[in-house]
C-alpha cells in the first residue's frame, strides 16, 4: 500500500492524514445532525471538536513517548515529529480536554459525551484504513487466504504475509458505531451510550492485540493497550451501571 498520495514543493499529501480527516468530517456532520434531533446546541460541536483534536493528539504523542522511552530519550526531537501515536492516549486525552472544556461552557458533559462516543468510532474506523494505507499497526504473519502482503511500506515488514489487523479494527469500529446508534435511540440514561463505546472499544482493542505484530510497548505479559483496556472496561462499566434516567 502507499501512504505517499501526491507531492507538491515540500508539501506531501497521506492516505493516513487523508482518512483521518475525512473520519472527523464525517464524524462531526453525523454528531451535528444527532444533536439537532435532541435539541441541543450543534454549533457547540465545531468549537468542541477542536479541543478534543488538539488534547487527543497531544496526550496521544505524550503517551507513545512513555511507551517508547528508551527510544524518546536516545532522540526527543526526532521522536516527537515522527509519526508514532498510541490511540488510548488520543482517546483519554481527549476525553479530559472536553470534559474540563465543556464545564467551562456550561453545557451537559453526559449529553455531549453520548453524542461525541459514537461519532469517534467513526473516525477510528477511518482512520484505520489510512494505517492500512500507511501499512503501520501491521499485524502478525500468517498463512490464511486473508493475509495481505505490503510492498513498499515504511512501517510493515514487506513482502511478508500478514493479518489484516487494521481492516478488522476498522470493520469492528464501524459495528461499534452501528450498534451505538441502534443503543442510543433506546436509551434514556444519560452516559450510557459513551459508557457503552468504553466498553465495547476496549474489549475489541484487548482482542485485536493479541494479531498485532508491531512493537507497542508492554506491562508484564499484556501490551501497553491490553493493560489500559482492563481499567477502561471497569470505568465504563462503572459508568454505565450507575447512570439514572434524565429528569423530565
Amino acid at each position: 500500500m502507499y501512504n505517499d498520495l501526491f507531492q507538491i514543493g515540500p508539501f506531501t499529501a497521506h492516505s493516513y492524514g487523508l482518512f483521518i480527516a475525512i473520519g472527523v468530517i464525517v464524524a462531526l456532520f453525523v454528531a451535528e445532525k444527532r444533536a439537532e434531533k435532541r435539541g441541543m446546541d450543534s454549533a457547540f460541536l465545531y468549537p468542541l471538536t477542536f479541543v478534543c483534536v488538539l488534547g487527543g493528539f497531544v496526550s496521544a504523542k505524550i503517551l507513545f513517548c512513555i511507551v517508547e522511552w528508551k527510544s524518546f530519550v536516545q532522540n526527543p526531537m526526532a521522536f516527537l515529529s515522527s509519526s508514532g501515536f498510541v490511540v488510548y492516549g488520543g482517546i483519554i486525552g481527549g476525553t479530559l480536554a472536553a470534559a474540563l472544556y465543556v464545564k467551562i461552557k456550561k453545557y451537559p458533559f453526559l449529553d455531549y459525551f453520548d453524542i461525541v462516543l459514537p461519532s469517534v468510532a467513526i473516525t477510528q474506523a477511518f482512520g484505520r484504513i489510512g494505517c492500512f494505507m500507511a501499512g503501520c499497526c501491521y499485524g502478525i504473519e500468517t498463512d490464511a487466504w486473508y493475509g495481505i502482503v505490503f510492498q513498499n511500506s515504511k512501517y510493515a515488514p514487506n513482502h511478508v504475509k500478514m493479518i489484516p489487523t487494521q481492516l478488522i479494527s476498522s470493520a469492528g469500529m464501524f459495528c461499534i458505531a452501528a450498534i451505538l446508534f441502534w443503543f442510543a435511540k433506546k436509551n434514556k440514561k444519560p452516559g450510557r451510550v459513551g459508557a457503552l463505546y468504553l466498553v465495547l472499544y476496549s474489549i475489541g482493542r484487548f482482542g485485536i492485540e493479541f494479531l498485532r505484530g508491531d512493537l507497542r510497548g508492554a506491562v508484564g505479559g499484556l501490551s501497553t493497550s491490553q493493560f489500559i483496556s482492563l481499567f477502561i472496561v471497569v470505568l465504563g462499566l462503572g459508568i454505565f451501571f450507575t447512570r439514572k434516567e434524565k429528569a423530565e
